[in-house]
């Protein structure tokens, strides 16, 4: 089935500008493509001050853009500020407030021989909040979401879904369903997202998407790779998408060796000199003449003792 993108995209659009949050969300263990596309998708709703987050039940090493955003659950930044730092069972001996004028003070007091708050480890996050739309990239149907799904299931309900994918196998759960599956991959699919909302498309998020196009075409080399995948890649490039270069193996040409015979030991190789011109005619008129002489000794040593001595011819014969 083709996406009718005539009316689909208009309707993604008009969920995304409707609501002011929503999360974007990852099937587990996802592909380089996916974490790219929606890395990419990440930055462009936040250029559009959309209060987003970005989840995944796996965890996730990419070099990606935004990457290092990808949470392990389902919430989204709301009014209630949350202060978090690395904690060991009994490190803690209370938590106190007081308040000094204008001034509201949160006190952490570590236990007695444990060493104090380190406050470069603490982090500072909003939660509580709601989310208007969710956003799948690259999720065949909503089980391949994993716990954040199977244990949030009543947070589903009742949600915009955009659901955005290239899978032969995609179930259609979406409010709003972009699928082609044809795509060269999900990034090129992204990226019409984001022309469609008419975002600006910097070089963090042209880069992420440059690189998921990449990956997922063997370097642009598949069979789903066309024109119009090319004007993609085109228009990243002038929108400052850098060109991460994998090395390639050097390929030689094939050489032809002879093979190798191994000597046994204590057997001496021959030594092979240099002949010279004049040498080697005096070895060989030694050798004509020495074989001269051997063959005119056999030649006597063969002969009768009369064959020298005259023949005389007379009327009967030889005499």
């Amino acid at each position: 089935m083709f996406p009718n993108t005539n009316t689909t995209l208009p309707k993604l659009a008009d969920i995304i500008a409707k609501g002011t949050s929503g999360i974007i969300v990852l099937p587990t263990n996802p592909s380089p493509d996916a974490i790219a596309g929606a890395t990419a998708l990440y930055l462009g709703l936040l250029k559009m001050q959309k209060n987003v987050s970005l989840v995944c039940s796996s965890p996730i090493k990419s070099d990606a853009m935004a990457a290092d955003k990808i949470q392990s659950s389902l919430t989204i930044g709301g009014d209630n500020l949350v202060v978090s730092f690395p904690y060991v069972d009994g490190t803690i001996d209370k938590i106190d407030y007081h308040i000094q004028g204008e001034k509201f003070n949160l006190v952490i007091a570590p236990r007695q021989g444990f060493p104090k708050l380190n406050p470069n480890q603490v982090e500072y996050s909003y939660t509580g909040g709601s989310f208007d739309f969710i956003i799948t990239v690259d999720v065949p149907n909503l089980n391949a979401v994993g716990t954040l799904y199977t244990e949030n299931q009543a947070q589903f309900q009742g949600k915009e879904i955009i659901n955005i994918d290239r899978h032969l196998t995609n179930a259609f759960f979406g409010t709003v369903n972009y699928i082609n599956k044809t795509s060269s991959s999900t990034c090129e699919l992204v990226y019409k997202v984001l022309q469609q909302l008419q975002c600006e498309i910097d070089k963090d998020m042209s880069t992420n998407l440059y690189a998921g196009i990449a990956g997922a075409t063997n370097t642009f080399t598949s069979y789903s790779v066309n024109a119009e995948t090319f004007e993609t890649i085109a228009a990243l490039l002038k929108a400052g998408a850098s060109k991460k270069i994998s090395p390639q193996p050097v390929t030689r040409p094939p050489s032809f060796q002879q093979p190798v015979i191994q000597l046994q030991k204590n057997v001496s190789s021959p030594v092979f000199s240099v002949k010279q011109p004049g040498i080697e005619r005096q070895q060989v008129q030694a050798i004509t003449s020495v074989e001269a002489q051997e063959s005119q000794s056999k030649e006597g040593a063969q002969s009768p003792q009369d064959w020298l001595k005259p023949n005389i011819f007379k009327g009967g014969g030889f005499v």
